[in-house]
């Protein structure tokens, strides 16, 4: 309920005897309260509505009189209101001499009283208290209906997401979990399931592990994650990702444990199906070994290049696999981490003022953020992440960003870079080789635990002839160098692969590598890891040379002019999926535009068939029926003009789809969103 306007606020008053009610409206009118009479009680009754700041009564007006009616109204009123009272008595009736004033306080609740004849300014003073207090009741109200609606927001993210939320008082073991985590164990809505229960739900090979990463976050603060298998009650293996944050009292003492759950059961499986089809290619790769082994003795030469030729055969096939798997996943993701959060980024701006909540949101917001870097990185290793690919000036940007690498790594360890007078520019996406230098030194500083020096160099190199992935041509190297432990063999063939690490539990997602290995193959270029234990490690990033030159690039964009097409813009919203759909319009909406939103690409035809105009049409690239694609061609047919956003969480469309609009990957925030608008119109 929203907080009553200055303009509707008004005091009712009920004195039928005497002058005190015209008296009191004058006095309030001349202090800018519009004031209203009531002549019975009956009246004053059916009088108090939301606009009633507080009420005025004599307290011979309420002698005598059946106050049943009155009391009930009272009573009934919502938890958040208390309707403040003032109460004209007689010269010396005070309720500290009058025990019939301090019943009515009793009765009443919220009472002020006034003694007659009072002076103007103490009646008007306590009139403005009443109508302060009423309005703060009012904007707690409207306060608590926010956290209402954030609350019903959430749940929504959640039941979309197939998420199960829980939560663990770590001094009673006492466990709380909503039915669809119980679903995840095997549990009914209604059934039990106590912290015990939990842990002889896990499957015994799994227990140890997951008391093991609850003690870290006890005692580390670090968040808690882990993925196991659980055993359900009918004795059927299925698998379970829990994630969780430790809350702490106003001590530091922790408290709590909250977190969500989901389902990952297809996940285990088909991993384990990956993992045997896996084998199945092993053992065939070993058996051909051994037959050409056999049959070419007198040649180990021909043999062991013929080995090494499956191994990046086998090595290729179960990287792509991992690849598409970890896309498709890191898509899905995307969207649903698109509605929470828009979602939190609006709920945000209608708790201003509200510490708590607004705390609240930015640790959710900051949670669901996190979660879209880690897609990014994923999307990077299965090379589906939005590239603006252009000419780079490599030396410039290695030498900017020298200061921020000092600050990353930390002063035990000494950066030195050596970079050419002069180099050609490459064709890359320089936002992604920022990244990708601040991965590699990171990595470079953690295999230095006791200091040293990485070495940053940048050379130009020629690639004669084809070289696994490596095409011919002229490319430039970014090399990392550093001192550190190096790595084996072994280590060094696993290096590139997701969520493979040799930190420590928590010290990193296994994805850096991974997603500069991802970022190269995507720009043509090749990622090359030279190392040995004790001897440090060297990356190499080999980008291929642009045939475009930086400066003349720069040179074509024109300078900004005026806009006149400034203002509200209506606009068609697509997007098969309805929760991305209202926190998108909801967005565009708190922007000031106007939206229409429609489902499918054929419901979005039928609106311009039907006349509907619109300044923009922005829409999702994977939907059934009609693809973004196809809408973007039919809407160009009917309105050739029409600028058209495409949002998606890939990058890349299939081959053979040309489409010239503008592209804007998911998940963005409203700021991004308005940028793409502004640019585009």
């Amino acid at each position: 309920m929203a907080p009553i306007p200055e303009r509707d606020a008004i005091g009712l008053i009920h004195a039928p005897m005497g002058r005190d009610a015209q008296i009191a409206v004058a006095l309030l009118e001349e202090a800018g309260l519009p004031g209203k009479t009531a002549p019975t009680l009956d009246a004053l009754v059916a009088g108090l509505n939301e606009n009633v700041a507080f009420a005025v009564m004599t307290e011979e007006a309420l002698r005598s009189v059946d106050l049943r009616p009155f009391v009930s109204w009272i009573e009934t009123q919502p938890s958040w209101s208390d309707l403040p009272f003032i109460i004209l008595t007689a010269r010396g009736g005070g309720p500290e001499r009058n025990p019939a004033a301090a019943r009515l306080s009793e009765v009443l609740g919220n009472v002020s009283f006034v003694e007659r004849p009072f002076h103007p300014t103490t009646f008007i003073s306590v009139a403005r208290s009443a109508m302060r207090a009423r309005r703060r009741q009012y904007e707690a109200s409207a306060r608590m209906e926010a956290l209402d609606e954030g609350e019903r927001r959430l749940q929504t993210a959640l039941d979309a997401g197939r998420l199960g939320a829980w939560e663990l008082d770590i001094a009673t073991n006492v466990l709380t979990t909503s039915a669809t985590c119980r679903g995840i164990f095997g549990r009914g809505p209604d059934d039990s399931f106590t912290y015990e229960d939990l842990l002889q739900s896990i499957h015994p090979e799994d227990v140890e592990r997951m008391q093991e990463a609850v003690r870290k976050t006890l005692e580390t603060g670090v968040d808690y994650a882990i993925a196991y298998r659980t055993v359900w009650p009918d004795g059927s293996i299925h698998g379970a990702e829990i994630r969780a944050q430790l809350h702490r009292d106003r001590t530091g003492h922790p408290i709590k444990l909250v977190g969500v759950s989901a389902d990952i059961t297809e996940r285990l499986q088909a991993e384990e199906q990956q993992r045997r089809l896996h084998e199945m290619l092993e053992e065939r790769v070993a058996e051909r070994t051994r037959e050409l082994q056999e049959a070419h003795r007198l040649v180990l030469a021909e043999v062991s290049q013929r080995e090494r030729a499956e191994e990046q055969l086998r090595q290729a096939q179960k990287m792509e696999a991992i690849g598409q798997l970890t896309g498709g996943v890191a898509h899905d993701f995307n969207n649903l981490l698109m509605a929470v959060l828009g979602n939190l980024e609006l709920l945000r701006k209608h708790v201003v003022g509200d510490a708590k909540a607004t705390r609240l949101i930015d640790g959710a917001l900051q949670g669901a953020q996190r979660g879209a870097s880690l897609t990014q990185r994923l999307l990077a290793f299965a090379r589906r992440q939005d590239l603006q690919v252009g000419p780079v000036n490599l030396a410039g940007l290695v030498t900017e960003m020298e200061d921020l690498l000092k600050r990353s790594v930390g002063s035990r360890i000494a950066i030195e870079v050596a970079v050419p007078e002069r180099l050609p520019p490459v064709s890359a996406d320089a936002n992604q080789v920022e990244l990708a230098l601040l991965n590699l030194a990171v990595n470079a500083r953690d295999a230095m635990p006791d200091g040293g020096t990485i070495r940053i160099e940048l050379k130009e190199a020629e690639q004669p002839a084809v070289e696994d992935t490596l095409a011919p041509g002229r490319y430039v190297v970014l090399s990392v160098i550093d001192e550190g432990q190096g790595m084996d063999a072994e280590t060094l063939q696993k290096a590139v692969e997701p969520f493979f690490s040799t930190k420590a539990l928590g010290k990193g997602t296994g994805l850096g590598l991974s997603m500069v290995h991802g970022l190269a193959l995507q720009l043509d270029g090749r990622l090359k890891l030279q190392s040995a234990p004790g001897q440090g490690t060297t990356a190499e990033l080999w980008i291929p040379v642009s045939t475009a030159d930086v400066q003349d690039q720069a040179q074509d964009v024109a300078p900004a002019g005026p806009r006149d097409d400034a203002g509200p813009k209506r606009i068609l919203l697509v997007d098969d999926d309805v929760l991305i759909a209202m926190s998108s319009a909801d967005m565009l909406s708190d922007l000031g535009h106007q939206v229409v939103e429609a489902h499918s690409g054929k419901e979005a035809l039928a609106l311009i068939d039907g006349g509907a105009t619109f300044d923009l049409l922005i829409t999702d690239y994977s939907m059934p029926g009609m693809t973004g694609a196809e809408l973007v061609k039919a809407a160009r047919d009917r309105v050739p003009g029409l600028p058209i956003l495409l949002a998606s969480g890939y990058a890349d469309l299939p081959s053979g789809v040309e489409l010239d609009v503008a592209r804007l990957a998911k998940p963005y925030s409203q700021d991004q969103l308005a940028s793409a608008i502004d640019k585009m119109l």
